[in-house]
């Protein structure tokens, strides 16, 4: 038996960011959820990752340390097999808008649906024909949920770039999240 009144939330986490943060206490606030699960892809298969698995692990430990969250290295390449794994009951497995564009070309996302509720992410502002058309194109568009998400203006390659060059990532990253990316030396140009 899985675990039961838990959101998923998966990426890269290179690295995680505030955005990521909210995101995650979003959902847990409105969907009256208990924990987040915090999946850091080891090997993400769409798109590679800068930092090692083990370092991107300890970031996320540290970027949702505040919140109710479990955090771990995720081995599966798919979305379904993680669901598939039995590891959680009716999970919400959480995306951005923009994400569930592309949702129709995941591995088996009617399977997908079966076994987890999507909670999607939008923004003020996002364009509801847009969404609409999307979720025309998902196959069970009654297990997707959409909630508003206010607005963090911040992506993983801003803070990689800033990292690059040595800027602060204040308003970026948690603070501890800052620091450690500093120690380690990451995403450091040369």
């Amino acid at each position: 038996m899985g675990v039961a009144g838990v959101a998923i939330l998966g990426g890269r986490f290179d690295p995680p960011h505030l955005g990521h943060v909210a995101l995650a206490r979003r959902a847990l606030e409105r969907f009256g959820l208990g924990r987040v699960a915090v999946l850091v892809a080891a090997d993400p298969g769409h798109k590679p990752a800068v930092a090692p698995p083990e370092a991107r692990l300890e970031l996320a430990r540290l970027a949702f340390a505040e919140l109710p969250a479990d955090v771990e290295l995720d081995r599966h390449r798919y979305t379904v097999d993680l669901l598939e794994s039995g590891r959680f009951d009716e999970p919400l497995f959480l995306i951005g808008a923009d994400e569930l564009v592309d949702f129709p070309s995941w591995r088996e996302p009617e399977r997908v649906l079966e076994l987890a509720r999507l909670g999607v992410a939008t923004r003020p502002g996002t364009s509801r024909e847009r969404l609409e058309a999307a979720l025309a194109r998902v196959p069970r568009p009654e297990r997707v949920e959409l909630f508003e998400l206010e607005p963090h203006d911040v992506s993983a390659s801003e803070v990689r770039a800033r990292a690059a060059r040595g800027e602060s990532l204040d308003r970026l990253v948690p603070a501890a999240v800052a620091a450690r990316i500093a120690e380690l030396g990451l995403y450091r140009e040369g």
